[in-house]
């Protein structure tokens, strides 16, 4: 006779039901993911994508009519329109909900051109012709000539400003410091010399300046871009499906290397990916060991006794512990405490200005390879426990001490486990924002912490992160749908390099598989 229990439902049956109720819930939890990543590559996606330029005209509620080129957003909607337009009051943009009842049927402008800035604003507007000095006004489809020349421009005067304008005001502030007379032979000859390139800067600056392009608004309001501050001109309206895609990356090569613009609405994440990957990287090489060897004791020296067994708790307890509490343990501890000591040892001529004593990219990485330390802990006791013991005895009859046998033979066997625990702490690390804006993370900062000057590595500078990015890119898109589409195309970038440095883990994790465990 079978035996019934809970619900009439036979042990069989039972386990029918939580095979199937596992299933769907699996199921549900991959089309969630599935969908989510979905959402995100489009939106992201949509950021590089040109949009089309339509003439809007139409009456306000008041009765004044108004002509204006734009991009169209929610073009589906039943009451409302999303336009992005310039006109003369507004010529880098402005965006605007307005009513379907209040528009005519919007016209593609083909005439009109989508004109990037390197200030990272846009204007949307109807180019009529190149002003070049000394010469009659140029055709459009010179745009490219003229922006080279304007380009080599811009050069000469960078070339001036660096290699002989700022040589000169650095050794005018070394006689300043010495208290050297204003009429010394050796300072009125640099005076003079600076004075002679800052000419040659102005006239250069006066000429740049002759370059403008001239654009009109839909209702024929003339304005003057000056070519120096152009990036580039598409006709958007009228380019092709591959023109569209060589735009697009277009837009994906500026994404990568450029930095943000416009408050983070705009340009690119250059300075935010590095940040990012730099972080995981020293994160990484910090945590490893650390890791490696706290789970050796604990596997292989550690006495089993209750102190250890409170230890292993412990370890497991910090994996759950909010991220937000490493952010301020850090602040408290490496930042101000530590820090603040390097400062007063190494650093007390620059008092009270800090350098180490405020927060930095090595600061947060030893922040995040404290949250990450478990995690790696863990998986590499794991992998530890996972060595047959035959191997060990094998090891120590052939006259191999303990050292020997771990470093030969254990952690050989173990590094499978031992990549296991750093792809999670990387995945974790990348991810992570909160401690990191506590310690070294922030919104803006262009300079990058590697640069040509001596130590060259500047690991007390603060950094951009992606994740701290998209956070503060949140709060523009509640108002800015571009600024929306440039914070999805940033987590987009932070899954790829997730993905990215996960995969090389993961290659050589398998490698090591390979040549330990079936070779």
């Amino acid at each position: 006779m079978v035996n019934r229990t809970m619900f009439g439902l036979s042990a069989v049956q039972r386990q029918s039901l939580v095979i199937s109720l596992t299933a769907f819930f699996t199921s549900l939890l991959l089309i969630a993911l599935v969908s989510i990543l979905i959402l995100i590559s489009f939106r992201g996606t949509a950021y590089f994508w040109p949009e089309p330029i339509y003439t809007v005209t139409g009456t306000h509620q008041d009765g004044t009519r108004f002509s204006v080129l734009a991009n169209l957003f929610d073009e589906t909607a039943s009451e409302d329109v999303t336009l992005k337009y310039s006109d003369a009051q507004h010529p880098y943009g402005f965006q605007v909900q307005i009513s379907r009842d209040e528009i005519d049927t919007p016209r593609l402008a083909n005439e009109s051109a989508e004109i990037k800035l390197l200030d990272g604003r846009r204007v949307l507007a109807i180019p009529e012709h190149i002003v070049v000095p000394s010469k009659p006004a140029q055709p459009l489809n010179n745009i490219d000539t003229v922006l080279e020349e304007v380009a080599q421009i811009s050069a000469q005067i960078e070339d001036l400003n660096t290699q002989h304008l700022a040589p000169i005001h650095e050794a005018l502030s070394q006689f300043d410091k010495r208290n050297v007379v204003a009429d010394a032979p050796a300072r009125e000859r640099l005076v003079a010399s600076f004075g002679e390139y800052q000419k040659r800067v102005v006239a250069l600056e006066a000429t740049r300046a002759e370059y403008t392009l001239l654009v009109s608004f839909a209702d024929g309001t003339p304005f003057v871009i000056p070519i120096a501050s152009i990036q580039d001109v598409d006709f958007v309206s009228r380019l092709s499906t591959w023109e569209k895609w060589q735009v697009a990356f277009s837009e994906i090569g500026v994404f990568l290397t450029d930095s943000p613009k416009q408050a983070n609405t705009s340009g690119g994440v250059f300075p935010a990916l590095f940040g990012t990957v730099l972080m995981v990287f020293l994160m990484t090489i910090i945590v490893t060991p650390f890791g490696v060897l706290a789970a050796i004791y604990l596997s292989e020296y550690a006495p089993n006794t209750a102190l250890t067994t409170i230890i292993r708790v412990s370890v497991s307890n910090m994996a759950g512990v909010p991220s937000i509490v490493y952010g301020v343990f850090g602040l408290g501890f490496f930042v101000y405490t530590l820090g603040g000591s390097i400062d007063e040892l190494l650093f007390s001529e620059t008092l009270p200005a800090p350098t180490m004593g405020s927060p930095g990219v090595f600061w947060a990485a030893l922040t995040m390879a404290i949250l990450t330390l478990p995690v790696v802990i863990v998986a590499t006791e794991e992998g530890l426990r996972r060595v047959p013991e035959g191997l060990k005895a094998g090891s120590y009859a052939l006259g191999a001490t303990k050292i020997e046998t771990i470093v030969r033979t254990v952690l050989p066997i173990a590094s499978p486990g031992i990549m296991t625990g750093v792809i999670l702490a990387i995945a974790r690390a990348a991810g992570e924002v909160a401690p990191l804006m506590l310690v070294g993370a922030v919104k803006f900062a262009p300079t990058l912490p590697i640069d040509g000057e001596f130590p060259y590595l500047h690991l007390d500078r603060q950094f951009m992160h992606l994740g701290v990015l998209i956070y503060d890119g949140a709060f523009h898109s509640q108002t800015d749908g571009k600024s929306a589409s440039m914070m999805f195309a940033a987590c987009l970038l932070l899954l790829v390099v997730v993905f990215v440095l996960n995969i090389l883990a993961v290659v050589l994790r398998t490698r090591l598989r390979k040549r330990y465990l079936k070779g």
